[in-house]
């Protein structure tokens, strides 16, 4: 527990006092976003914002779970090592995005070809590791079956054979990745709202890794519905350093905003939303988890769909977000409201998840 304490602290007191330095070096250099003409012209007063702030989330979560670990004289594990790759790895390719919108001054970064070639060898990398390296029970990170609370068996990709089943898990894992980086894109357009939102679920994590781990199978006595998963308290150690990361940054963050995470911060926290799922054996209760995340994108989905049906559109624009925005509600009307949105989606997911526990132990 005191890994999870420390990871958390490390990771707000440093995006706490590294953000407003990061602010100066990007005002100094001249790096500030590039805003849209077609979207609502109150963001037309961000032009010039910094931007990539995500960058230093990235920095303060690497860096608060070592000291975590240092601290507790503990040795990594490889499913945390996994997420934070996922972690870096995305926000490396956020980040690539950035930059070439900052230098070529325009709303489009990477082509799409790029992103889509750099998101494809994180995320398929990222697959294919968390189906080694066993632990002394023979538990790798992940699984080839797909889960909701734990695994399904009747749902089990394995079915297709040793190589088949790998191929299947690396395609869902995949699909997984690139929805909830995407769903935390969709989501990055008011000032704090996807830090915001993030930070409910990052907290939930951090509660689900603790409790995996005191009804680990390997620990509590036969007759308790107990969790198969691999490393749930370093899990949960890498949730905690998110979470209290998103608190430090949302201090700068929150309207009116002094820095934006852009894609290289929505990419990787939405990256590290589906590697804790996958890893933590609740891949479809991040449906309800993350339910703003789904709603909004949901929102473009239906808006694209209904353009190209109709020719008319559904809401005025696409991310919902805008479309309130639009109607007049006030920036920070839309983020509080959305924020208390979040907070249902994962107050009813803990539900469910803890129901379930609760359900089997009477069974």
């Amino acid at each position: 527990m005191r890994a999870v304490l420390v990871a958390a602290g490390s990771s707000l007191v440093l995006t706490l006092l590294l953000t407003p330095v990061f602010i100066r070096l990007l005002v100094r250099q001249g790096y500030g976003q590039f805003i849209r003409d077609d979207g609502p012209t109150t963001h037309h007063t961000k032009r010039g914002t910094p931007t990539m702030g995500g960058a230093v989330v990235i920095i303060a979560v690497l860096v608060a779970y070592f000291v975590a670990h240092l601290a507790t004289l503990s040795p990594p594990t490889w499913s945390a090592l996994l997420v934070l790759y996922l972690l870096a790895g995305l926000g490396v390719v956020g980040f690539l995005d950035d930059w070439t919108k900052i230098r070529k001054q325009r709303s489009l970064g990477l082509r799409s070809w790029q992103k889509l070639l750099g998101q494809s060898f994180v995320s398929v990398t990222f697959a294919v590791l968390a189906l080694t390296r066993p632990d002394d029970d023979g538990r790798t990170p992940a699984s080839t079956a797909i889960s909701f609370i734990r695994d399904i068996d009747a749902l089990d990709l394995a079915v297709a054979g040793a190589v088949g089943g790998t191929v299947l898990f690396v395609v869902w894992a995949y699909l997984m990745i690139a929805a909830a980086s995407n769903g935390v894109n969709l989501t990055d357009g008011l000032d704090g709202l996807a830090t915001g939102a993030s930070l409910f679920v990052f907290g939930a994590y951090t509660i689900i890794g603790i409790w995996q781990s005191n009804q680990d199978c390997g620990a509590v006595a036969s007759g308790f519905q107990c969790y198969e998963v691999r490393d749930p308290r370093d899990l949960a150690v890498v949730a905690a350093a998110l979470l209290g990361a998103c608190f430090g940054f949302l201090w700068w963050n929150a309207s009116p905003a002094k820095i934006f995470m852009g894609d290289t911060g929505s990419l990787a926290l939405g990256g590290a939303i589906a590697g804790l799922a996958i890893l933590t054996r609740t891949e479809l209760l991040l449906v309800i988890l993350g339910g703003l995340f789904v709603i909004i994108t949901a929102s473009v989905i239906i808006q694209v769909t209904g353009f190209k049906l109709t020719g008319k559109r559904i809401f005025r624009m696409a991310p919902l977000q805008h479309h309130f925005e639009l109607k007049g509600w006030a920036e920070v009307t839309i983020v509080i409201r959305f924020w208390i949105i979040a907070g249902l989606c994962v107050g009813a997911a803990l539900g469910v998840f803890y129901g379930e526990w609760v359900v089997g132990i009477g069974q």
